[in-house]
C-alpha cells in the first residue's frame, strides 16, 4: 500500500521518502535500544592475606595482597576491643599501612581492609585480623596464647564461677586477668589468678549486660588475646561428669585426698584428662590411679592405660598426696576433657 501526503498547496509527496526517513529513524532508535546505557564496572575484588609486618606498643603496620579491578585507594578499618570507637584510615594505591591512632600497649585490635575504585565503589572486606600490641618495646614482645573454652559453671552467693583451659607462653606464663565487660564500652578488671578458675563478682553496669572474659599474662607483662565471653544470662552447660573431692587425711602442712570422677553421660569415655582447681594453696607431690601435673592451683590428672575407659554411670577414684601452707580447701571446679563437671 502506498500512502500519499497532500501538502497544503495541493502538491503531493510520495511516501517513499517518508518511509526511508522513518526506516532510518527506527534503525537509529533500535541501535540506541540495543546499546542502552553503559554498564557500570564491577567493584574491585576483596584484598586478601591481611597480616602484621611490624608492631609496637603504640603502632601497628599491616600489609595485604592487592585487589583486582583497578583500585585507586584502600580503606583500613580497625576497632580496639571492648569499646565503642572505631577508626578508618584511607591510603593510596598501596599494600601496607601503619596506624597509631587508638593504639596503646596490650591493646587488642581487629583490622579489615577494602579496596576503592575510581567510581567510589568499595570491595567487600578482607579477612579479619586480630592482633595484640606488646607491653614493651624491647625484650619479650610475644603474647601468650588466648585462654580457651571459658565456661560459666554456676552462679552462687559469692559470684559467677568461671573456668577455662590453660594458655601457653614462649617464656613464662604468670597468670590470668579476669574482666567484666558491659557489652558496649566499659571493661573492668576484676582480679588475677594463677589457676584456671575464678569466682567473679556480679556487678551492675549501665547497659544491664554482664559479660566476662579472661586474658593470660606473661612475665614481661604482655597480655594475650581475650578468651570468649560468657554471660550470667547464658544457660548453664550440660554436665557429662561429676567430681567429688574428699580430704581423707590432714596434718599440719600435709594432706591426702581422693578425687572421685563419675561419668554421667550416656556414652563411654575413652581416654581422659581431668583438670581440678584446688581451693587452697596445696602442692601435689604424688598420686595414684592417674598421672598429674600442676600449674598454679590447677592439677591436671590423666588416665593410666588400665583405667582410660569409663563406662556410663561408672566412676574411678584418684588419690592425691601433697603439702600446703595455709589451706587444704576442697576443689572449686573441675573439667573433663575440657568440659565442666559438676563438683560435689
Amino acid at each position: 500500500m502506498t500512502f500519499v501526503y497532500e501538502m497544503p498547496d495541493g502538491h503531493r509527496m510520495h511516501t517513499h521518502r517518508f518511509r526511508a526517513f522513518l526506516a532510518a529513524l527506527l534503525s537509529t532508535g533500535a541501535l540506541l535500544l540495543v546499546a542502552g546505557p553503559a554498564t557500570a564496572a564491577a567493584a574491585p575484588s576483596a584484598p586478601s592475606n591481611l597480616h602484621v609486618t611490624s608492631i609496637s606498643p603504640t603502632s601497628v603496620t599491616v600489609a595485604w595482597t592487592a585487589s583486582t579491578g583497578d583500585p585507586v585507594a584502600y580503606s583500613l578499618t580497625y576497632w580496639p576491643a571492648f569499646g565503642d570507637i572505631g577508626y578508618t584510615h584511607r591510603v593510596g594505591n598501596v599494600t601496607s599501612a601503619t596506624v597509631t591512632s587508638g593504639i596503646s600497649p596490650n591493646g587488642q585490635i581487629q583490622f579489615t581492609v577494602q579496596a576503592i575504585d575510581a567510581d567510589g565503589q568499595y570491595s567487600t572486606a578482607s579477612n579479619a585480623l586480630v592482633v595484640v600490641t606488646p607491653a614493651n618495646t624491647t625484650g619479650d614482645m610475644t603474647a601468650p596464647t588466648a585462654p580457651g573454652n571459658l565456661t560459666l559453671t554456676g552462679v552462687g552467693p559469692a559470684g559467677a564461677q568461671l573456668t577455662w583451659t590453660a594458655s601457653t607462653d614462649d617464656v613464662e606464663l604468670t597468670g590470668y586477668y579476669v574482666y567484666l565487660f558491659d557489652g558496649w564500652y566499659v571493661s573492668r578488671y576484676l582480679g588475677t589468678t594463677t589457676g584456671t578458675s575464678f569466682t567473679a563478682p556480679i556487678l551492675s553496669t549501665q547497659t544491664g549486660m554482664i559479660r566476662y572474659y579472661v586474658r593470660a599474662r606473661d612475665a614481661a607483662g604482655n597480655l594475650s588475646i581475650a578468651s570468649n565471653q560468657v554471660s550470667t544470662t547464658d544457660p548453664p552447660p550440660a554436665t557429662q561428669c561429676k567430681v567429688a573431692y574428699k580430704t581423707t587425711s590432714d596434718w599440719p602442712g600435709g594432706f591426702v585426698a581422693e578425687v572421685k570422677l563419675t561419668n554421667t553421660a550416656t556414652t563411654a569415655v575413652h581416654g581422659w584428662s581431668l583438670a581440678v582447681s584446688l581451693g587452697g594453696d596445696q602442692r601435689v607431690t604424688s598420686s595414684w590411679a592417674a598421672r598429674w601435673v600442676q600449674s598454679g592451683s590447677t592439677v591436671t590428672l590423666t588416665s593410666e592405660t588400665w583405667n582410660a575407659t569409663i563406662q556410663p554411670g561408672a566412676d574411678i577414684t584418684i588419690g592425691l598426696v601433697g603439702t600446703y601452707t595455709t589451706s587444704s580447701a576442697p576443689a572449686t571446679a573441675a573439667a573433663l576433657n575440657g568440659t565442666a563437671c559438676a563438683v560435689a
